[in-house]
């Protein structure tokens, strides 16, 4: 009996040893969050016996080499100082680099007419002024191509190493849209239009963009999802939770893709922040659901639908299959919420929950991270 007293004290002290790592893990991924890699989003447009490729993209990361395939933030490069050099330097300093850089650069740019490669060229480049040099800045950069008189087809890629491409056909009724993973070309799509895809393939092509936002970019939802998580080892308030956030998100990614609600971000970020706060403040002090938690939950999901909402914007979405798209993107959304509960429960719940230490060693410790975490963003967000 006082051996079992003793492995379970010794379990314990274990697991909560484990807790403080994750919550160094947790603080350091907090202070990484300014360095984020997003998508490029590239809008092209043929007309006049010319193609334009107009790419709005992280220009700093591109000169510095960094390779952003699979990459969650650019801290975690070891050309990480290069790139932090690059986030400090003026707009006509970082133009120059960029048309120092532009030869390596061309060389993994792939614009195919007709099957053929066309030569880019660069029409222009504008850069934003460095503002804070802890966040990422996005930059234009114009690219042109002359194409045959009698091209018909297009198709786009880039290498692996320059990440996700978001394509967008601008001009005709019936657009092309792709959302490219690095390494990936765009199958031909025609000119004049027409290849605006299939209603099934926007739905399916939409919910890895909708996934990829929540794992492995998604922290700050992924911190507001474990909040939920950690409330109780119960079933039953995780559901109740779960469906009014989700019920909630779902309402407002709805009404901001369809821009009949736009809020700033800078008023929606700090919100989001002070919402997980909240929720896991609310875990130290309470272990079950109370009747007003699902209330509140719902109306936090509406802040976070938002959030999905402006990320959903930059993208675009094709206007000859709109909903499905929609529900694309708010399906991956999600999967990747059941997927962050999901290794939770494998984690932590599955072994440990029934233990009479569970909510003292991990549930509490675990709500006291997510709570600093939350509040770090909430400070930086409004003030910084």
């Amino acid at each position: 009996m006082i051996r079992m007293v003793r492995r379970s004290v010794w379990l314990a002290h274990r697991v909560t040893l484990l807790a403080l790592l994750s919550s160094i893990a947790l603080v350091w991924a907090a202070a990484a969050s300014a360095h984020e890699v997003s998508p490029s989003i590239a809008d092209i447009r043929a007309q006049d016996g010319m193609v334009e490729l107009d790419i709005r993209l992280n220009l700093e990361a591109f000169i510095a080499g960094i390779d952003l395939e699979g990459l969650e933030d650019t801290n975690a490069s070891d050309r990480s100082d290069d790139y932090d050099r690059l986030r400090a330097l003026g707009p006509d300093a970082l133009a120059a680099e960029f048309n120092a850089y532009w030869p390596q650069m061309a060389v993994g740019i792939t614009v195919l007419a007709d099957g053929t490669r066309v030569p880019l060229r660069v029409a222009s480049v504008t850069v934003p002024e460095v503002g804070d040099a802890d966040f990422a800045r996005t930059s234009h950069v114009v690219l042109t191509a002359e194409l045959p008189a009698d091209g018909r087809s297009l198709e786009v890629g880039w290498r692996a190493e320059f990440g996700t491409l978001v394509l967008r056909q601008q001009g005709p009724e019936e657009p092309y849209t792709g959302y490219l993973e690095g390494g990936q070309i765009s199958e031909p799509f025609e000119i004049e239009g027409g290849d605006a895809g299939t209603m099934l393939g926007c739905f399916f092509g939409y919910i890895p963009v909708g996934f990829d936002h929540i794992v492995p970019k998604g922290l700050d939802h992924i911190l507001f999802v474990l909040g939920l998580f950690f409330l109780s080892t119960h079933l039953r308030p995780l559901v109740w939770q779960v469906s009014a956030f989700t019920i909630a998100h779902t309402v407002t990614l709805a009404l901001g893709a369809l821009g009949i609600v736009s809020v700033p971000a800078s008023i929606v970020e700090p919100l989001i922040a002070a919402s997980i706060v909240y929720v896991a403040v609310e875990n130290v002090f309470t272990s079950g659901l109370n009747p007003w938690r699902p209330l509140i939950i719902f109306g936090f999901g509406l802040l976070h639908g938002l959030g999905f909402a402006s990320v959903l914007g930059e993208f675009g979405l094709p206007p000859g299959h709109f909903v499905a798209a929609l529900i694309g993107f708010n399906v991956g959304v999600e999967v990747g919420q059941l997927t962050v509960i999901a290794a939770a429960f494998l984690l932590v719940g599955l072994w440990f929950r029934n233990r009479p230490w569970y909510r003292g060693r991990i549930a509490v410790p675990a709500s006291v991270v997510i709570a600093c975490v939350g509040a770090y963003w909430f400070v930086e967000r409004v003030f910084l």
